[in-house]
């Protein structure tokens, strides 16, 4: 840094004040000093705050390893670990961006239950049947969702991520967003690592630190996976069978039903009270069938003794759903209703039942973040509550739009769109 003042004073010297020069003749020069100046202070800074931001987190490792110490992990697997390990910018702005748009029904669905997905799915349903028959008989999960599941998540092991799993938790540990949970994240990876599950380096995964086949989260890996085949690892990465009963492990024990599927979409009457939508309202399949709930061809509903719940992922324009118990235990792997749909959809098409039997629209105008954000803000100034003003759309912000659209006289869907916000506007 002696050099950078060293040159700054010398800039300083340059411009003589005594001289009889002109403004206009020193201009240029006046003008190339600046510059110059300019680049050294800003050059200057962005090191400082980078020495300063390397010695935080090397403080914050080394006390990271005292906790891992403590909690018995070797030294041979902090050396491995963590020696040399520096933060990831590019996992901190993956972080902190957000989606411009949000995600409509039919461009969610048409991205992911793809004909070529599908097809795989049925190809690895056969090549793989004697394992899945084996995985349902000691966990109660039938095939074709644990390959829909498969699909999702890594494209049928495709695609597993492509950032360190230790770098990648150690950035977001060490940033103050989401620090508690992303540290101990970081403690179940070192855990696993040292049990000889697999090694610092082959621990691949996203950026946020899901990893394997099944895309779990170390702590996720801690609780339920298992080692199938026998060789003394739970291999997530290479190893099929781990894969699918680390899978059903999972769902298992969440709760999934064996002799129930995970939902069927539904027709609707014409004069059906959209308040009794969503998945805090359930009601027996008989219920249903009194309040004129029919399968999409007319059918009557089942004669099971099961509860289900109607969803609206669209609308009350769009699909409607009626979902049961394994429908939940999917949002509890991924919480997000499009998410669940997807996975149930493409474990049905690959076993031959047939797309979505609902039309369509002709287009689907999404609302930017910005705009969810303004009907959140315009829903709470009216005495509604969304929750946070986040540009997320979630359960919260659903709930307080059919509040907003039954005190309006709107069908009570809890769907936002363009439309919605420009009467709230009006409000």
């Amino acid at each position: 840094m002696y050099i950078y003042s060293l040159y700054i004073y010398s800039l300083l010297l340059s411009i003589d004040y005594s001289s009889k020069q002109t403004c206009r003749q020193m201009a240029p020069t006046f003008k190339k000093n600046i510059l110059i100046l300019t680049i050294i202070l800003t050059t200057f800074f962005i090191l400082t705050r980078q020495g300063a931001c390397t010695d935080n987190f090397s403080s914050w490792l080394e006390d990271l390893r005292q906790e891992a110490r403590a909690k018995g992990i070797s030294e041979a697997t902090l050396h491995e670990a963590l020696d040399n390990l520096q933060p990831i910018p590019r996992v901190i702005e993956l972080d902190r961006r957000q989606p411009e748009f949000t995600q409509t029904f039919w461009r969610y669905l048409d991205a992911r239950v793809t004909e070529d997905r599908i097809e795989r799915g049925r190809m690895f349903l056969e090549i793989h049947a004697e394992l899945l028959d084996s995985i349902e008989r000691d966990y109660g999960v039938q095939p074709r969702f644990l390959v829909a599941f498969w699909g999702l998540e890594t494209n049928f092991g495709d695609y597993l991520g492509s950032f360190p799993v230790i770098g990648s938790l150690a950035t977001l540990a060490h940033d103050p967003r989401r620090s508690d949970f992303f540290r101990a994240e970081l403690l179940a990876a070192l855990t696993i690592i040292d049990d000889g599950h697999i090694s610092a380096n082959e621990m691949i995964g996203s950026w946020a630190g899901a990893m394997g086949q099944p895309q779990f989260m170390p702590s996720t890996f801690v609780r339920f996976a298992v080692d199938a085949d026998g060789d003394g690892r739970r291999d997530i990465w290479h190893s099929l069978p781990d894969v699918f009963a680390s899978a059903a492990n999972f769902l298992s024990k969440s709760g999934w039903q064996r002799d129930t599927t995970w939902g069927r979409e539904i027709k609707l009457p014409p004069d059906f009270p959209l308040e009794l939508t969503g998945l805090e309202v359930e009601k027996s399949l008989a219920a249903w069938q009194v309040l004129g709930i029919r399968k999409i061809n007319g059918d009557d509903l089942p004669r099971l003794n099961i509860k289900g719940s109607i969803i609206l992922p669209a609308g009350h324009a769009g699909p409607a759903f009626l979902v049961y118990n394994n429908y939940h235990i999917t949002l509890q792997w991924n919480r997000s209703d499009l998410y669940a749909i997807a996975v149930g959809h493409l474990a049905d098409r690959m076993v031959g039942k047939p797309p979505l039997a609902t039309v369509r629209p002709a287009s689907e105008e999404r609302l930017s973040r910005n705009q969810v954000e303004k009907i959140q803000e315009l829903l709470t100034a009216q005495g509604f509550d969304p929750g946070p003003i986040d540009g997320v759309i979630g359960s919260q912000t659903r709930q307080a739009i059919k509040e907003f659209q039954r005190t309006a006289k709107l069908p009570a869907d809890g769907h936002p769109t363009p439309e919605l916000l420009e009467m709230l506007g009006k409000k």
